[in-house]
């Protein structure tokens, strides 16, 4: 099942997506659709009788209760980088006033010079789950979809923490639809080409089966820490190819034109605007 958050004269509202027409759903996101009981029969039994055209996607949850991301994720990209593979997740957050819709526009906040791109895959939770086993881990996982986090290189760096890099307001394109694990290789673990351009210039490219902590191992660590709730987000790290290890170093400008895209799920299509 494929579901999405569009925009309508009336505000925002789930949909459920089959090819070129959708379902509406009874709920304002698909965060609030995944705190219903019962959403997945509800989504499944709507009739999808409208045709998508061209719709515009919302950020796919509008206001996650939290969005967790990992650093230093990708197996090859930290060998290569010399480093040994982590014992432990890197984790930090984001803020949903970061979100962005599929094709919104990145603002490039005045504040910076060095805005970066950094395509993954991104985990929505659809059950309440502390301390979860790796069975428990699997079935909260409501599904995967694209994000890609657009960070602030001068701002990550200007101290030991990198939240501040990570979270200036509408920079980070995260849509455009949620794909339940039934629908992709290796289910909740899944095994997805992803990549990203610049300018229809490659610049990443990976398979998420490299990721040395995958979705359920994140899930289950992650909520040793807190309660993971329904609509929030886990962003898995990104793979070599950012701008920021280039040399010279690269960086969004003015009009550059961001894509990101994972097999099975979608792409985000997005163009960088000075704010």
């Amino acid at each position: 099942m494929r579901l999405a958050t569009i925009r309508t004269g009336q505000g925002t509202r789930a949909v459920r997506v089959d090819g070129d027409r959708y379902a509406e759903l009874d709920a304002a996101d698909v965060g609030a659709l995944l705190r219903t009981p019962g959403w997945q029969a509800a989504a499944e039994a709507a009739t999808a009788d409208r045709p998508l055209g061209d719709a515009e996607y919302a950020p796919v949850v509008a206001r996650p209760g939290k969005i967790l991301c990992v650093g230093l994720n990708y197996r090859n990209h930290i060998l290569e980088m010399g480093r040994e593979l982590p014992r432990y997740p890197t984790l930090f957050a984001k803020y949903p006033e970061a979100l962005v819709g599929g094709g919104d526009d990145v603002l490039l906040a005045a504040e910076s010079g060095a805005v970066d791109w950094e395509a993954e895959l991104a985990i929505v939770i659809g059950e309440r789950v502390r301390r979860a086993s790796t069975a428990e881990a699997e079935t909260a996982i409501a599904g995967f979809s694209v994000l890609n986090d657009v960070t602030m290189r001068d701002w990550q760096y200007r101290s030991p923490q990198w939240l501040q890099g990570k979270t200036f307001e509408s920079t980070t394109p995260f849509g455009p639809v949620l794909v339940t694990p039934d629908e992709l290789p290796g289910g909740t673990r899944p095994a997805l080409e992803l990549s990203c351009t610049v300018d229809g210039e490659l610049m990443q490219k990976a398979n998420t089966d490299d990721l040395v902590f995958d979705p359920v191992e994140l899930v289950r660590y992650v909520s040793t820490i807190l309660t993971l709730r329904p609509g929030d987000v886990i962003a898995t790290g990104t793979p070599g190819g950012v701008g920021h290890a280039r040399k010279p170093a690269r960086y969004l400008t003015n009009g550059a034109r961001l894509v990101t895209e994972i097999s099975g799920i979608g792409r985000l299509d997005n163009v960088a605007r000075a704010e």
